[in-house]
């Protein structure tokens, strides 16, 4: 007689990590307003919408170099950031939430599912503003950044990982739901999975060169987060 085949260990749940900006906050006209503000310090025209999303890379100072044709000096850069970030928190007080964001961060709690946000806005800015729209309650963490503004994501994750481990959530079950291809190089640094959303700094045929699932809306990005995870 063939011993009893032992049943199958359960396949613990996804767990998504959430971006902010351009994600969960629709602030891409807060963006731009700030970003068109740091350019008129130095005499650069304007940048629309699509030319933004066309260019935009971080670290952000790459960003100013493929606008400028070199990178900044440190100075010019001191001056930039500082214009940006004080216009665009004036600007990002009247950003919402993106289509359906509350609903889909209410539904996965409900769910019983785990998620948290990860956002490279300064932490002391993001937590009361996070709470201000009131979705706190619905992630396990919130971390912002510490640290550099123009600092890539992905030691980041990896921090936010390692906090979240001591709550049983791994890597390899993880979603990351972004909308900049650093967020996909983010994810795919730690062994997570990411889900691009155009909704924010990126083109669709930029984030598309991530290799990753490009969607429209949030809702398909959580639908598509479900197939990932099989």
């Amino acid at each position: 007689m063939s011993a009893p085949v032992p049943p199958a260990a359960p396949v613990p749940p996804v767990h998504l990590v959430w971006d902010w900006n351009g994600t969960l906050l629709h602030d891409i006209d807060a963006v731009i307003t700030a970003t068109n503000a740091s350019f008129a310090e130095f005499g650069f025209a304007p940048i629309t919408l699509e030319r933004y999303r066309e260019l935009y890379v971080v670290p952000v100072p790459k960003f100013y170099e493929r606008l400028m044709g070199r990178l900044p000096t440190e100075a010019e850069w001191v001056v930039m950031d500082e214009t940006f970030h004080r216009h665009y928190w004036a600007a990002a007080e009247a950003a919402g939430l993106a289509e359906g964001a509350r609903e889909l961060l209410r539904d996965w709690q409900a769910d019983g599912l785990t998620q948290s946000l990860l956002s490279l806005a300064p932490h002391e800015k993001l937590v009361p503003l996070v709470r201000e729209h009131g979705i706190h309650r619905h992630f396990v963490r919130v971390d912002g950044r510490v640290g550099p503004s123009h600092t890539p994501k992905a030691g980041h994750l990896v921090r936010h990982m390692a906090a979240l481990a001591e709550t049983g959530v791994s890597a390899h079950r993880t979603v990351l739901i972004g909308d900049a291809v650093d967020d996909a190089v983010a994810a795919s640094h730690v062994g997570a999975r990411a889900v691009l959303y155009t909704g924010g700094s990126h083109s669709r045929s930029s984030l598309e060169s991530a290799g990753v699932p490009v969607v429209d809306s949030l809702a398909e990005a959580v639908r598509t987060a479900r197939e990932l995870a099989g």
